[in-house]
């Protein structure tokens, strides 16, 4: 009798998904050697091989797609025995792996911490920052339980909850009073200077559909990775930039800033809480999601806008 263990079948999974051994071993949290010897023992097993290596990328063999429908059903199953074991428990207790993209991090939280140690004082979160394609790789491959990001989520296989609307505004040096005057139109002059996060995150994105016709160069010779580095920048005269609703009251510790709205409709963002569609915690998602939304919903006040539970943290 062939005896394949369930560790070694979601490691399969986890190189089917990735197609990559060095990736496919980070996300199990073992060592590629370690991730190479339990395939290997895998395919002594079976009798067949299951990939073949091409460069630095891993290739399904025909008796591995045979396969992988029947390994994925025998996941499901567990993972199904899990969520019955599971459903007697109360909502949000033990260890919770949740991700959360940068420019939301930093301003949800404070707010959101104290709620989830109040109302759960069992629930032992770890935290994971990251721009929206880890965090959404990482969740449909199970390392992480949910994350929040800003939609639109393209991610197959994921269920995402709606939280809240955040609405951009435009950050200026208060050195140039004349350099615009709100509110802004979205083909103002004055985004050709905007200022734009590195590849990757999705504010960058949200930038630059808000920009139409307008084309912004102020960028070109910087990397920023940081709404902070950005705002910094901007107060030093450098250019503008982006920025988001819930970031707009810190920006008071900045004397250099002025912040500006745009005209109606206000460009904004959707805010959401994703998690894996058939995965056994769906229950306490969703129970997280009415308390990031009741947080959200507590009244909250927009400062210097011009109208001229435990946490491990990796």
């Amino acid at each position: 009798m062939i005896k394949l263990t369930l560790r070694q079948m979601q490691y399969f999974e986890t190189l089917v998904q990735t197609l990559h051994f060095g990736r496919a071993a980070v996300l199990c949290g073992i060592s590629q050697p370690a991730l190479s010897a339990q395939i290997a023992d895998m395919e002594e097993k079976l009798g067949c091989k299951l990939f073949d290596r091409s460069g630095r990328n891993a290739i399904l063999t025909p008796e591995a797609l045979t396969l992988l429908p029947l390994i994925a059903r025998a996941l499901a199953a567990t993972r199904d025995v899990e969520e019955a074991a599971m459903a007697g428990r109360k909502a949000l207790e033990g260890r919770f792996r949740l991700g959360i993209i940068p420019t939301v991090a930093p301003y949800l939280l404070p707010s959101v911490l104290p709620q989830l140690r109040q109302r759960y004082p069992d629930l032992r979160l770890e935290l994971r920052e990251a721009v929206t394609d880890t965090l959404a790789e990482e969740t449909a491959l199970g390392s992480l339980d949910a994350f929040i990001a800003a939609l639109p989520l393209d991610q197959p296989g994921l269920t995402a909850e709606a939280l809240f609307e955040d609405r951009f505004f435009l950050a200026v040096p208060r050195a140039e009073p004349d350099l615009v005057a709100p509110p802004v139109p979205p083909e103002s002059p004055v985004l050709e200077r905007l200022m734009l996060l590195e590849e990757g995150h999705c504010l960058r994105d949200q930038a630059l559909q808000l920009c139409g016709s307008v084309r912004p160069t102020a960028m070109a010779n910087y990397g920023a990775t940081s709404l902070t580095t950005l705002l910094q920048m901007v107060g030093h005269g450098f250019g503008v930039t982006l920025v988001p609703e819930m970031a707009v009251a810190p920006t008071a510790a900045l004397p250099d800033l002025r912040v500006v709205p745009f005209t109606e409709p206000m460009p904004s963002r959707t805010v959401a809480l994703a998690w894996r569609r058939n995965g056994h915690r769906q229950a306490e998602c969703k129970a997280l999601a009415q308390v990031l939304k009741s947080v959200r919903e507590e009244p909250t006040h927009v400062h210097q806008v011009s109208s001229s539970s435990q946490v491990a943290v990796s």
